[in-house]
C-alpha cells in the first residue's frame, strides 16, 4: 500500500488518501464522502487508525482502477465500497497474528476520542434480517475493552460482528464478503457476541461507576498515595503498556495490586512536570499524561464492581495522534 502524506481533518483523523486517485466522476459525487464511514469500519476491524487508513486507501485505489463504464454500472457505490473495504480488512486480519507476534512488547488497540466517529454507524434498532434480540448494546463509541476482546476473535467473526452489529448489514451481504453462507455468518456473529459477554466487555452499561473510580484513581496516583491507589485495584488487576519499541514501556503485563500500584507511581515520579488531564473514550473517563504540552500517554481502564480490573497504558506515539491537538 502507498505511503500516506500528513494531514488532519476536522475531527482529528488524517484526511489524506495517499496516492491521489484523481477527481471523482461527476455522476458519483458522494464516493469520497464515504471515506469517514469506511475509516470507522476499518478502525473497528483492525484496531488502529493507521491500518484503517491504509485499508481505505486500498479501497479507493480499487475503485479508481475500474473504467468509467465499470464504475457507472455500480448501482450502489456505498455498498460496493463497504464490501471491498471489508475484504481488504479481512486480508489484513489474516496476517495480523503474525505481525502481533513480531511486535515489540504488548500490543494494544489505539484509543480514540469517544465522539471521533459519531454519526457514521448504520445500526438499526430492529434489523430486517430477523436476528434475535440478543445483540450486544453497541453504539458509535468504541471502547478499548471491546477492541481487546475482538483481538481474540477469528477474522471472519470480527468482520461479521462489526458489519452486522454496528453497521446493520444483513447476513446475506456479509456472506459475500467472508465467503460463507448467511447461516454460517449468523453463527459467526453469535459466537462473537458470546466472546464479548464472556469477557464482560459489553459497552452498553453506563459509565458512572467507571468515571468515579477513574477520578479517584488519578487523584491517588497524582498524589502519590499508595494506600488509596491499592484500594482501588482488584486483586486480579493487570496492567498492559504499549510502547511499540518506540518508547520505554513494560514488555510484559504487570500483575497484582502491589506491582501495578508501584509501577504507576514510578511512571509519575519519572515525569514530575507532567499533568493529568481528563479525556473521554468509549470506555468512559480516561486520562492523558501531558508534559510540556505534549500527550505522552493515555491511561484508560476496565472497572467492575467498583474496582479496576484492567489498566491500559498507551505510550506508543503512533497511537496517540488523535490526542495531540
Amino acid at each position: 500500500m502507498s505511503e500516506r502524506a500528513p494531514g488532519v481533518d476536522p475531527v482529528g483523523v488524517r484526511a489524506d488518501l495517499g496516492d491521489d486517485p484523481g477527481p471523482a466522476p461527476d455522476d458519483l459525487p458522494d464516493v469520497l464522502a464515504e471515506r469517514r464511514r469506511l475509516l470507522a469500519i476499518g478502525y473497528r476491524m483492525l484496531g488502529t487508525l493507521a491500518e484503517a487508513e491504509d485499508a481505505v486507501q486500498e479501497t479507493y485505489v480499487r475503485w479508481y482502477r475500474m473504467t468509467d463504464a465499470e464504475r457507472a454500472a455500480v448501482r450502489n457505490p456505498q455498498g460496493w465500497l463497504t464490501r471491498v473495504m471489508s475484504r481488504v480488512c479481512l486480508d489484513v486480519l489474516g496476517s495480523a497474528r503474525a505481525r502481533r507476534e513480531r511486535y515489540v512488547g504488548e500490543w494494544l488497540p489505539e484509543p480514540v476520542p469517544a465522539d471521533l466517529f459519531s454519526g457514521v454507524a448504520g445500526r438499526s434498532p430492529a434489523p430486517a434480517d430477523g436476528d434475535p434480540a440478543d445483540r450486544v448494546s453497541l453504539d458509535e463509541e468504541v471502547s478499548t475493552a471491546l477492541l481487546v476482546v475482538m483481538e481474540a476473535m477469528t477474522p471472519a467473526e470480527r468482520v461479521a460482528f462489526v458489519l452486522h452489529d454496528v453497521f446493520a448489514l444483513p447476513f446475506d451481504e456479509i456472506a459475500a464478503v467472508v465467503g460463507r453462507s448467511p447461516a454460517a455468518v449468523r453463527q459467526l456473529a453469535t459466537s462473537a457476541r458470546r466472546r464479548v459477554r464472556a469477557h464482560d466487555a459489553d459497552p452498553g452499561r453506563g459509565t458512572r461507576e467507571h468515571d468515579e473510580v477513574l477520578a479517584a484513581f488519578v487523584a491517588a496516583a497524582a498524589g502519590g498515595d499508595l494506600a488509596a491507589l491499592t484500594g482501588l485495584l482488584d486483586p486480579s488487576v493487570t496492567l498492559r503498556a504499549d510502547g511499540g519499541g518506540v518508547v520505554s514501556a513494560a514488555r510484559r503485563p504487570v500483575l497484582g495490586v502491589d506491582h501495578v500500584a508501584r509501577f504507576l507511581l514510578g511512571v509519575f515520579r519519572k515525569r514530575p512536570s507532567a499533568v493529568l488531564s481528563a479525556r473521554r473514550t468509549g470506555d468512559g473517563l480516561a486520562f492523558a499524561l501531558e508534559d510540556e504540552g505534549q500527550v505522552q500517554a493515555l491511561v484508560n481502564a476496565r472497572v467492575r464492581d467498583g474496582l479496576i480490573t484492567d489498566l491500559w497504558l498507551q505510550v506508543n506515539p503512533g497511537k496517540l495522534t488523535t490526542w495531540s491537538a
